[in-house]
């Protein structure tokens, strides 16, 4: 509906003014009508007349071009123009179903990125939850997406977690062999233990580095090592038996926490040692063709000239950064997927890093960092936490958050699971515009009032139950079971991890003749604003519209069913199809958000 009528509007004011405008509907406040739009205010100037002599002369076109979708278009202020749809034309747009406008396009969408031998701490949990929600917007748009994921299992951290590793049985030497077996005497601990583990030596081992010059030393022989065993394909040493088994206990933690977290499986994981080599090669061969240079024997790429700042790509000693890295990976992503998009999620701590790494391969690859679209956030915290760093190991774990969500939620019910909690975190971080730091409160996201998800995987229970007392009672019994009081919560919920289908009737089903009541014609308007929303929410690549979007839906259902009976009332017909239309748009609403929506609680 919305696209008809700028299309509509567009073309007027072209065939009065000449003027090509692009059009873009606002949503007013209710009583000033449905759509607002400034394209006087636009023209004015240009066509040398007063703003709302423009918009006079527009609506006195538009009220005949649009007699059959209008019951109004009025003008505000210096030249606003606000149109209200007739009831027949909302009833219409609840009908519509979310755009495919991405409809054959290859999208790589690139989240999560823990490092083997860390654990994953409390960024990790957000860019998991923002990059799985980003890519339902974008597969439900019809991309072809591809969940991928890229971790450091070489590099100067596992050096320092190795040392630590290496040390901890020897007696204040690296001892390969007591490593060994005490990696051997941990094979029936959790994973939960093991991570726990891996890094805490991590912690030790960068504790070292930055203040004994001999262990630091030792970590960067270490470190080449690492490299040595992958490039070598060394699986038999007492040292290869430390790594690789390591390396295998933090994929295995991975995935139990994404298992936990219900959220979609990745398709590939881009491990750092698969890119170096390839990083390592592009750059050199850019290198010949001046695009990087040598400096101190290291290469690097100078971001002066293009208002960024110089980074190393291969250090003094022939190794890769994590720039190279970087690089290899983009290259490897683009032979293995030609994508149109590439997606990034990542703190925001690296953003001009970024800026450098993709400019110098613009310098080679120029189509490639125009399609790489790279979406930032800030820090994590419990309510009056702290900054996190998993160098000095004082930070805040994804299992602490996803922990603290349970307790609290217990507190409320005792029969909670993690499905519940887990999808309080979920909408506690996604109702926020991606980008700055969150202070994350447990005791809030898990309340089934104000705005939190189980106050919306509430609503669409209630929702459900109206529908089922509606079909359950008999016609003569029909006002005696219809009621307004709250249900008890129970956890029978079961996780839902598949991307979203807009779950819409087809347009046959719409009843083009009906007249609404102004209740009913509050909660349709609403009801048919999500494919707006979520077309704003996939252009942005910003979730939080949706959950915003959620949020007031309900607010306007609890406002329409406070004054108005749905079952038993002369009017059931028409508020059921309203109950059955506001319950799908919360059902594909929450699933977009990777949060299920329970039939019942």
């Amino acid at each position: 509906m919305q696209k008809d009528l700028e299309n509509v509007i567009a073309e007027v004011a072209e065939d009065l003014f000449g003027q090509k405008v692009v059009i873009e509907l606002t949503r007013p406040e209710e009583k000033f009508g449905d759509y607002a739009t400034n394209v006087a205010l636009q023209l004015a100037k240009s066509v040398s007349k007063n703003p709302r002599q423009v918009a006079e002369e527009l609506t006195s076109v538009l009220q005949t071009k649009l007699a059959d979708k209008l019951s109004a278009i009025d003008i505000a202020g210096p030249g606003f123009i606000n149109l209200t749809l007739n009831d027949t034309s909302i009833n219409q747009a609840m009908y519509s179903e979310l755009s495919r406008s991405l409809k054959d396009q290859t999208i790589v969408a690139e989240y999560s990125d823990p490092n083997p031998f860390k654990v994953l701490h409390a960024g990790h949990l957000y860019t998991t939850i923002v990059g799985n929600a980003i890519a339902n917007l974008l597969e439900t748009a019809g991309g072809n997406v591809h969940r991928v994921n890229f971790g450091g299992d070489v590099g100067l951290h596992v050096g320092k977690a190795m040392w630590g590793i290496l040390k901890y049985d020897g007696q204040g030497q690296v001892d390969e062999v007591a490593a060994k077996q005490h990696i051997q005497s941990m094979s029936t601990e959790s994973l939960d233990e093991k991570a726990a583990f891996m890094a805490a030596r991590y912690v030790d081992g960068s504790s070292a580095y930055d203040e004994d010059e001999v262990a630091k030393t030792e970590i960067v022989s270490i470190n080449k090592r690492v490299y040595e065993t992958q490039t070598s394909g060394d699986k038999d040493s007492d040292f290869a038996y430390v790594y690789w088994t390591c390396r295998q206990w933090s994929y295995d933690y991975f995935n139990l926490f994404y298992e936990r977290l219900g959220v979609t499986a990745f398709e590939k994981y881009y491990p750092e040692s698969e890119t170096a080599q390839l990083g390592i090669d592009t750059v050199k061969q850019q290198l010949a063709k001046g695009v990087y240079e040598v400096s101190d024997g290291a290469v690097i790429f100078r971001g002066e000239p293009y208002g960024l700042h110089t980074r190393v790509f291969i250090n003094s000693a022939g190794l890769p950064t994590y720039e190279a890295k970087d690089v290899g990976l983009i290259m490897k992503k683009w032979q293995d997927y030609a994508f149109d998009t590439s997606v990034i999620v990542t703190g925001n701590d690296i953003v001009e890093y970024m800026k450098v790494v993709l400019k110098s391969i613009e310098q080679f690859q120029p189509e490639l960092p125009p399609r790489t679209k790279h979406i930032t956030h800030g820090q994590i915290k419990l309510a009056g936490g702290v900054k996190m760093s998993s160098r000095k190991g004082n930070f805040l774990l994804a299992n602490d958050v996803l922990d603290a969500a349970k307790v609290a939620s217990e507190k409320i019910n005792a029969q909670t699971n993690d499905q519940v909690s887990n999808s309080a975190v979920k909408y506690a971080f996604l109702k926020q515009r991606t980008g700055g730091d969150i202070i994350y409160d447990p005791e809030e996201s898990v309340s089934i009032e104000g705005n939190s998800g189980p106050y919306l995987q509430y609503a669409h229970a209630r929702a459900r139950s109206i529908l089922r007392k509606a079909e359950n009672s008999p016609s003569h019994s029909k006002l005696d079971l219809e009621s307004n009081q709250d249900m008890p919560v129970v956890s029978n919920i079961t996780p839902s991890n598949s991307v979203p289908t807009d779950s819409s009737p087809s347009k046959a089903e719409t009843g083009l003749n009906v007249t609404f009541e102004p209740g009913e014609r509050s909660l349709a308007r609403k009801i048919s604003e999500f494919p707006e929303v979520f077309d704003k929410a996939v252009n942005e690549l910003m979730p939080h519209y949706i959950a915003t979007y959620l949020y007031e839906l309900a607010q306007n259902f609890n406002r329409f069913y406070e004054h108005n009976r749905v079952v038993g009332d002369d009017r059931q017909a028409i508020r059921l199809k309203l109950v059955e239309l506001y319950a799908q748009r919360l059902k594909t609403g929450l699933e977009l958000l990777g949060i299920n929506a329970p039939e019942t609680m």
